[in-house]
């Protein structure tokens, strides 16, 4: 940068030239900072219990970040309230590159469903880069006299409210895609809140509810142990974890297309040096063979994206998922 000094105004243009030096310095001191970072070890905050897909992922990134980058990458299970604590957390927390989110669709979720929240999803939280995406798979239990999602959908529509479904709560990622279900297919179901989809899980195996919309991590195991059935899965394609079941748009419920998203976000004011350090530091990971595979055995399709096409995603979710959820006039609880 060159500074010319002004004759007319010596200590005017002084001082600018003096606050001009001062930005190049803090824009060096900047840069240098974020090719140090991380100099300590950083934090992952998890939303969930340990063991759900969120902490699987945060798990499996997290320490391929740790060799990569040379220092730790501590994963941190802030579970409570759809998420939103763990996000208040992060939201408040210095914006230094040293704690960060791992979350998934809920995060949209919450920016509607939760109105008493000491934050502002858009303002307070910046989204810095995306893993990939599952397609969830809806089972019913064994004793549900149906084969596929037409008997379903018959069986609904002649009995409606028999059919229980059961999720880890209201407005979680198992309640909002049925009520969606719901509402594009004009049926009713019953819908069943428990406190995380474990429970629901064994309620669902031993036939005292019904259905659940699940993620492939969650519901493999029992479909290969037979102990669930799974009649569609939820994506705009078939899955590859289970490439001979339809989707739901397949089968018949046009317009539905449900494949929540799992990324990492960071606090508002976090340098955009750290932020892409970060960025392309993930997706060196994520789109490693051995990692994709990890996370593919998850039900997780890698899907390495700009930090803006991520932002303009989960923008886009707020928008989308807020309007359904006023639409069905859901509250958090």
């Amino acid at each position: 940068m060159i500074i010319k000094f002004s004759r007319r105004f010596p200590a005017l243009t002084a001082g600018l030239a003096l606050a001009a030096g001062a930005l190049a310095f803090s824009g060096g001191a900047n840069a240098a900072g974020a090719a140090d970072w991380p100099e300590r070890p950083v934090t992952l905050v998890a939303p969930f219990a340990a063991g759900g897909t969120v902490d699987i992922v945060a798990r499996i990134v997290g320490q391929q970040l740790t060799q990569d980058l040379g220092k730790s990458f501590i994963v941190d299970n802030r579970g409570g309230a759809g998420g939103t604590i763990a996000t208040s957390m992060v939201a408040h927390s210095a914006p230094d590159g040293y704690t960060l989110m791992v979350h998934h669709m809920g995060f949209a979720f919450n920016a509607t469903l939760y109105t008493k929240v000491n934050y502002d999803a858009r303002r307070d939280i910046v989204p810095v880069a995306l893993v990939g995406a599952t397609p969830n798979a809806l089972v019913v239990t064994n004793s549900l006299p149906v084969k596929d999602v037409k008997e379903f959908l018959a069986l609904a529509r002649a009995k409606p409210g028999t059919i229980n479904y059961g999720s880890g709560g209201p407005g979680s990622a198992g309640h909002l895609p049925m009520e969606l279900l719901q509402s594009v297919d004009h049926i009713k179901l019953e819908h069943v809140p428990y406190k995380g989809s474990g429970p629901a899980l064994v309620d669902l195996m031993s036939g005292q509810i019904q259905a659940m919309l699940l993620t492939m991590p969650a519901v493999m195991p029992y479909l290969q142990s037979g102990k669930l059935r799974a009649i569609a899965t939820s994506g705009k394609k078939r899955s590859p974890a289970l490439p001979n079941l339809p989707t739901l748009e397949e089968a018949g419920v046009k317009g539905f297309e449900y494949a929540p998203w799992y990324g990492f976000f960071a606090p508002a004011g976090t340098p955009a040096a750290i932020l892409d350090k970060l960025h392309d530091s993930i997706n060196k990971v994520v789109t490693e063979p051995a990692i994709a595979a990890k996370l593919g055995g998850q039900g997780i399709e890698v899907q390495p994206v700009s930090r803006q096409q991520f932002a303009e995603m989960v923008d886009a979710d707020i928008a989308r998922w807020g309007k359904i959820i006023k639409g069905l006039n859901l509250k958090g609880e």
